[in-house]
């Protein structure tokens, strides 16, 4: 199996993210500027990450560890949205290409490709601006493999396994739900270059996966 590094690897939903990729078999390098906070267990390694480093120092971190993908799900929960949300993500795409890896899974927000939207969340404009530099620079400006999972608000509850990729009344994902997603899309090869959309719903994780074309 392919070597996996997380980004942000101490937030709520990178730590159920690491658990369900090592139920898949991976082995995960989990990076945290407090690497001290992420969970110990089996296929887990927890390394000190600064999103405020160098591309060339984050390339040689993922080089060292041998890494063949990424997830950035990385976040200042709106205390340092330049420099960690939108140009942290961008420095991990330079790095990920300068050392030949291809895959990246990116989780983002909801909205933060629809511009003409964002007036109606005034509260949030700066936060999805920031997620709108990074999707951007990933779609526009790298040839990496990405997904990019754009979940609406995340919320502290029991996992459903079941969600929604169309637009529906619901405005909320369980955390657990969005971190199973962004594990499980490594099993389909279609999920490649596409931009999803996910709500909570009723349809099996795996089975609106398999429906992405």
């Amino acid at each position: 199996m392919s070597k996996v590094f997380v980004y942000g690897g101490s937030g709520r939903v990178a730590k159920d993210l690491i658990k369900d990729l090592v139920v898949e078999g991976y082995d995960v390098v989990a990076g945290a500027r407090h690497p001290e906070r992420i969970e110990k267990m089996d296929h887990v390694e927890a390394v000190k990450t600064d999103l405020h480093a160098s591309v060339a120092d984050l390339a040689q971190q993922l080089k060292d560890n041998n890494i063949e993908i990424i997830y950035f799900t990385a976040g200042s929960r709106g205390q340092d949205l330049i420099q960690t949300d939108a140009m942290g993500a961008i420095k991990t795409m330079i790095a990920a290409e300068k050392v030949g890896i291809k895959r990246y899974i990116m989780l983002s927000s909801m909205l933060s490709l629809n511009i003409d939207k964002w007036n109606a969340l005034p509260r949030l404009e700066d936060y999805l601006a920031s997620k709108f530099f990074a999707d951007k620079f990933l779609m526009d400006s790298t040839n990496l493999e990405y997904t990019i999972l754009q979940p609406t608000n995340l919320t502290e509850v029991k996992g459903t396994g079941k969600i929604s990729l169309n637009n529906t009344d619901s405005t909320e994902n369980p955390i657990p739900d969005v971190a199973m997603v962004l594990a499980h899309i490594l099993k389909f090869p279609a999920t490649k270059y596409k931009v999803i959309e996910m709500t909570g719903g009723d349809t099996p994780i795996d089975k609106a996966l398999e429906s992405v074309k």
